[in-house]
């Protein structure tokens, strides 16, 4: 009998200790949007190791330098989401806790495996290292090593960084955020990022070395850029990494002011959005944080931040593949912005719905489709936003979706007439991001006009949509 009532209570611990889980998924099926067309099956998704090429999507791996989160418990997540690339802070305090002793089997395990899963690391170079006196900060807004000492500790680090894995790395980012630090100019940065880069292309003279990753200061980014030309030494600069967490992700103003910027004074490097996301749920610290979230509008976040960046071909790391476990100041601090939710020991309780939706995206837009320049499309509806591509055959595929706020749980959607001029379609499919689905669109729904294609009411709502050639989506059956 006892045995019995044992394993009664253990089943039930296991059933409770799921519920979350299931629950998410089911509050995201009852919520789906029904768009009245014929379901014809789902949207399949690749691992990244089927994917040949992907320059526009990387994931986040960030904080594992500070066991906030550990790769060995989320690595089998990584290939089947289909990012190409995921960025790693090397964490110079991890690999040197002892002057001039370098530890580098946690972060060989975790390049090693990458790779193998077909996933390409970039390295940041941060933080400071309390190892040498005036080392610098060891996290998020730190200040930079100082002294004489431990500079000259920084460039042997480095130096013994990028030998290491000058043949499994091609891209480096210098500091993470300098801009929010109370203590670091744009003119020390400078300096540093001048030192630090021109020690990296010295192992490595093809390195891509990117700049800043700035947090959204967009005159410290000024000032810095100012000082690197002044220096003659621009060509260091492949990359400004900006990041932005905007209540509404269509907001893509500092993508534009970085390129503006690079324009002025350093026309041969380009804009890359290298940290953006959405939490899963209210977070009292960090961007987001004191506003009410779920799943579903992270994964609607999501979507429409990767969508909207695309749309301006300004590649895109989505943070972060795994809830963080922040330990500062005595107490832990959540950051949930994983696509992927911790549970209290860092192991993984579930994949969210962001997950799946990001499979999606990387699965679909990679490098076979390219993104239609200057597109032009007629809408009865305003506030519209599109992301249109086209494969070499000429099959379009169209992302489309309501901008007007930020996303809500709601599904509601809203019937809209679409003109697509210069676009042919023969069996076009009507896709949605967040739930998987593939729909047909009736003959009475749509028609070719001239050189145009022509959709009558056709459901919009507040996350991506795909209206698509058929055989220009892998799909599953019904």
């Amino acid at each position: 009998m006892r045995n019995r009532r044992f394993t009664a209570i253990v089943l039930a611990i296991s059933i409770m200790a799921s519920l979350p889980a299931i629950s998410a998924r089911a509050q995201a099926a009852e919520q789906a949007p029904d768009p009245g067309l014929p379901l014809i099956g789902t949207l399949k998704t690749r691992p990244a190791s089927a994917i040949a090429a992907s320059q526009w999507w990387s994931i986040g791996g960030e904080t594992l330098d500070r066991d906030f989160a550990v790769y060995a418990n989320y690595k089998k997540y990584l290939s089947p989401l289909g990012a190409k690339s995921i960025r790693l802070q090397a964490g110079w305090a991890k690999c040197e806790k002892k002057a001039g002793v370098y530890d580098w089997a946690w972060l060989d395990e975790i390049v090693n495996d990458a790779l193998a899963q077909g996933v390409q690391p970039w390295l940041e170079t941060s933080y400071g290292n309390p190892v040498y006196p005036g080392g610098g900060g060891t996290g998020l807004g730190g200040g930079f090593p100082k002294s004489p000492e431990a500079l000259a500790g920084w460039d042997n680090w480095v130096r013994a960084l990028s030998t290491r894995y000058k043949d499994r790395v091609r891209e480096w980012e210098i500091w993470n955020e300098p801009d929010i630090s109370k203590t670091n100019t744009p003119e020390d940065y400078a300096v540093l990022f001048i030192r630090t880069a021109e020690i990296i292309r010295a192992q490595q003279p093809a390195a891509k070395t990117n700049a800043i990753a700035l947090a959204g200061n967009a005159a410290f980014a000024e000032a810095f850029l100012k000082k690197v030309k002044e220096a003659g030494k621009t060509g260091l600069i492949d990359a400004i990494t900006f990041h932005g967490y905007p209540k509404n992700p269509d907001d893509t103003g500092l993508a534009d002011k970085m390129r503006a910027l690079l324009a002025q004074y350093a026309p041969t490097a380009t804009a890359r959005q290298g940290e953006s996301g959405a939490p899963s749920k209210r977070q009292e610290s960090f961007a987001l944080s004191k506003m009410d979230w779920s799943e579903t509008t992270q994964a609607k976040w999501d979507l429409r931040r990767m969508l909207a960046h695309r749309a301006k071909d300004v590649p895109y790391n989505l943070f972060t593949i795994m809830d963080m476990h922040y330990q500062g100041r005595g107490q832990l601090q959540m950051n949930y912005k994983g696509l992927l939710e911790s549970n209290p020991d860092q192991t993984v309780h579930h994949a969210k719905l962001a997950y799946s939706a990001a499979q999606r995206v990387f699965s679909i837009f990679d490098d076979t489709l390219p993104r239609i320049a200057d597109f032009k499309y007629e809408a009865s509806a305003e506030k519209i936003a599109t992301l249109a591509c086209r494969k070499k055959d000429g099959a379009a595929v169209i992302a489309i979706w309501s901008k007007a706020a930020a996303p809500v749980d709601s599904n509601a959607t809203t019937a809209v007439d679409l003109t697509f001029p210069g676009l042919k379609f023969t069996e076009p499919v009507y896709a949605d991001l967040l739930t998987g689905k593939v729909y047909a669109i009736p003959a009475e729904r749509w028609s070719m006009k001239a050189d145009s294609a022509v959709f009558k009411q056709i459901p919009l709502y507040d996350s991506p949509v795909i209206i698509a050639e058929k055989a220009a989506l892998q799909m599953e059956k019904k």
